[in-house]
């Protein structure tokens, strides 16, 4: 048995979308239930589209969401360099190699011969005429030009690029761990160029050399690349490495609300598609990510597995480490997975009610020094993160759910107390300070105990002052029942913000 070794590799071209996330969490799920190795490599040949940041911003998402790759261009393996632009040499050698054994040419074509193509191939059947076997010997290129004018042209560094010779109709085929037999037929085809005029590789040259020079047994990407399944299963065998071919599985789409999730969908919905904060170096633009959203990566990666893949049962929350023990790529869906942003706060909520105390303290107290809430009693966050976790669906909700904890209230639903606001209510409240005053225990049962039997001897109903008491506390009619406020908040506290509403009550 080959040692299981899996790839991903992605563009520097911008922000790392869920579809990629969730097809590096799929290969390292897989190489670690094997033992094997998940490799990341930089394909970055097309310098056109390269965007300064975006390297650095795809490890810094993969660190976050805790997917380390074994080899990189950050930790060098055996089978380095690991970004395409530093291996440019190796794939021309592959490309001539074709090209000697009869199975690429050099196309000399101009810009402008491309496009008079085009035109004087159009037809109502045929619309958008390729490069292929119908016109290919047309065209300038060494399958229509004679040898010595070929050399000539190469020696004078004539721009030009290589081209794969695709059979006119050849019926060729692979097994798809996700969708079994996949079958094409070559005529529809067009002849790619593998090598470009800059003498870098188009994509197809590349993952093909790549794969099998880092030896890669198992190649996961999305559905979207099923169309060049033909171009790199010819060079897989034109190369003389069928035998070396990885296992392929192309992963379903993921749909949002009008086909294929996009960033669109984002802007439009309000939800993140990205796994962190990407912002544009061209124009500025933001699209916010998971993780400033307020998702903890256990929470992301959990609701990403299960785009798209179950383990049978109808277990929903799993750990990095039962994912790895339960994955199957072949319980992966071959159709489309739908994305519910609902679901994933459902996620989310659920693993910070998970989530122990000193799990969370470093977050949420991340979240309140953004807010302008600094120098934090660590015991007295711990008991605030106690009380107010499972009300969070977002990490950002805890500010919320909290802040009144670390701030006395500036202003106050008045409206919300006053209809039914009365003389007896605020003698109760003076009285209850002198209670306070007077009592050696502070907790919740032993508050709201005090509380009721006080309201009692008043003959005050305590449900009538138990919203008001809630204002005093935190300002408004929100937060965790307020026996548990006070509790937490201190005697101290608790007196002097009884006393602040009751100036404004009155």
């Amino acid at each position: 048995m080959k040692r299981v070794r899996v790839r991903f590799a992605p563009s520097p071209t911008g922000g790392l979308h869920l579809g990629g996330i969730r097809t590096v969490l799929y290969n390292y799920l897989f190489a670690r239930q094997h033992n094997g190795d998940f490799v990341l490599r930089i394909e970055d040949t097309d310098q056109t589209r390269y965007v300064p940041g975006a390297e650095e911003y795809i490890f810094d998402c993969l660190e976050w969401c805790g997917l380390k790759p074994d080899e990189s261009p950050l930790t060098e393996g055996n089978y380095g360099p690991y970004r395409q632009s530093e291996r440019k040499e190796i794939y021309r050698k592959y490309a001539e190699q074709l090209v000697a054994d009869g199975f690429a040419y050099y196309a000399f074509d101009t810009p402008e011969d491309l496009e008079k193509m085009r035109q004087d191939f159009k037809t109502e059947q045929n619309p958008s005429p390729q490069y292929d076997h119908s016109v290919r010997l047309k065209m300038k290129n060494s399958l229509t030009l004679e040898e010595a004018e070929v050399q000539k042209l190469l020696a004078a560094n004539t721009r030009h690029v290589i081209r794969i010779k695709v059979p006119e109709s050849e019926n060729i085929s692979f097994v798809d761990l996700v969708r079994g037999e996949v079958n094409f037929n070559t005529g529809i085809v067009d002849d790619k160029v593998l090598l470009k005029g800059d003498g870098m590789p188009t994509y197809h040259l590349a993952v093909v050399v790549d794969d099998y020079l880092m030896k890669i047994t198992h190649a996961f990407r999305g559905e979207e690349w099923l169309p060049s399944a033909p171009v790199h299963l010819l060079l897989w065998k034109y190369l003389g490495w069928q035998t070396d071919m990885p296992q392929w599985a192309h992963l379903p789409l993921i749909l949002g609300p009008n086909g294929k999730l996009s960033k669109r969908d984002a802007l439009k919905y309000g939800f993140p598609v990205f796994a962190t904060n990407w912002t544009d170096p061209k124009t500025g633009e933001l699209t916010e990510g998971f993780r400033e959203k307020g998702f903890l990566p256990e929470a992301f990666i959990n609701f990403l597995a299960l785009l798209g893949w179950n383990d049978g049962t109808e277990q929903e929350m799993f750990t990095i480490e039962e994912l790895i023990q339960k994955f199957s790529i072949e319980r992966v869906h071959s159709g489309g997975a739908r994305f519910d942003y609902e679901k994933a706060k459902w996620f989310n909520h659920e693993w910070i009610k998970r989530f122990d105390v000193p799990g969370l303290r470093s977050e949420v107290e991340r979240i309140l020094n953004q807010r302008g809430i600094v120098d934090i009693d660590r015991s007295y966050l711990d008991k605030v993160i106690a009380l107010t976790k499972d009300r969070c669906v977002l990490l950002t909700d805890f500010y919320d759910q909290t802040h009144f904890f670390f701030k006395a209230p500036e202003q106050y639903d008045v409206n919300a107390v006053k209809p039914k606001w009365s003389e007896g209510k605020k003698r109760f409240f003076e009285s209850f300070i002198d209670e306070i005053k007077a009592t050696d225990m502070w907790e919740s049962a032993l508050i709201e105990d005090g509380f009721k039997k006080l309201a009692m001897m008043q003959d005050i109903k305590p449900g009538e002052l138990q919203l008001p008491f809630r204002i005093m506390l935190v300002g408004g009619k929100f937060g965790p029942p307020v026996f548990d406020i006070a509790a937490v908040l201190g005697k101290e506290e608790t007196i002097k913000r009884i006393q602040n509403a009751l100036a404004v009550f009155a």
